[in-house]
């Protein structure tokens, strides 16, 4: 009920090795610093040169920094990026105006890195990803294929295994993410008011997970609304669906729905 594959299908992501070993999914955020230490592959010096402001936008080509005579444009959802009429494969996209903020970040291919956007490593970003305008990745992070890291979504200490879209003011904290949508605005906090590690209880077991900071875990097909918000220690089983507006705590398991219970009185005007 708790181990890694009763949330996540990993053989569709390429951090399948940070579960190994697991006993409790949540075990995996112990490990995030160091899976990112042993398997970076850096690869954003080129386009740095030093500086964390990007002033010129540079396409990423194999092991090639591109910086003039491209042309960059979207086909069928699809990055495309030429050059001299020919279609370059794999080319990702570091918009001007974004920031990387030191040299331990990694971009894989057909990613695009958007004007404002700012990546401090350490940090893992999968292919076909995108980081859109105000995203901020604080820091031992690892995004997958195909994700979607949107306007003004912070993420600290997470992992997004793939497939998974957080496209609007969303608050990411110590939490791992399957294929999941977040609505506008959802917040995943990672920190108890009261000082002490986060403590999980499901039909009466307590579950001590040593962790200080733990945010939640949302496994395959979990869709939050807007402006939901989880508490530290929250675990959503798969195909979970949480209303806008909801708080969620504990454990809930697949398929569950999540919604206010709202009384209403209407009283006759005047």
């Amino acid at each position: 009920m708790l181990r890694p594959e009763d949330f996540f299908d990993l053989s569709q992501t390429q951090f399948k090795e940070l579960f190994s070993d697991v006993e409790y999914v949540w075990d995996a955020l112990k490990k995030i610093k160091e899976y990112i230490r042993d398997n970076i592959k850096p690869n954003v010096s080129g386009i740095r040169k030093g500086k964390a402001f990007i002033n010129k936008t540079a396409v990423l080509y194999g092991s090639e920094v591109i910086e003039s005579g491209f042309d960059i444009s979207i086909e069928k959802k699809k990055l495309v990026v030429k050059k001299e009429g020919k279609i370059l494969e794999g080319a990702s996209v570091v918009y001007a105006g974004a920031a990387l903020m030191d040299d331990e970040i990694y971009i894989g291919k057909g990613t695009v890195i958007e004007p404002g956007a700012l990546v401090k490593g350490p940090a893992i970003i999968g292919n076909n990803t995108e980081l859109r305008q105000c995203a901020y990745l604080r820091g031992d992070t690892l995004v997958g294929d195909g994700c979607v890291v949107g306007h003004a979504t912070e993420l600290k200490s997470s992992a997004m295994l793939g497939g998974s879209k957080a496209g609007h003011f969303a608050y990411i904290g110590d939490s791992i993410l399957g294929r999941v949508n977040l609505g506008a605005g959802t917040k995943l906090a990672n920190l108890k008011i009261i000082e002490s590690n986060i403590v999980i209880t499901i039909e009466g077991k307590r579950y001590k997970t040593s962790l200080r900071k733990f945010g939640a875990i949302l496994a395959d097909g979990v869709e939050t609304g807007c402006n939901s918000v989880t508490t530290p220690g929250t675990l959503l089983g798969k195909d979970v669906l949480m209303y806008p507006n909801t708080t969620a705590k504990g454990y809930h398991p697949p398929k569950t729905i999540i919604k206010l219970r709202q009384t209403q009185k209407f009283v006759q005007r005047r």
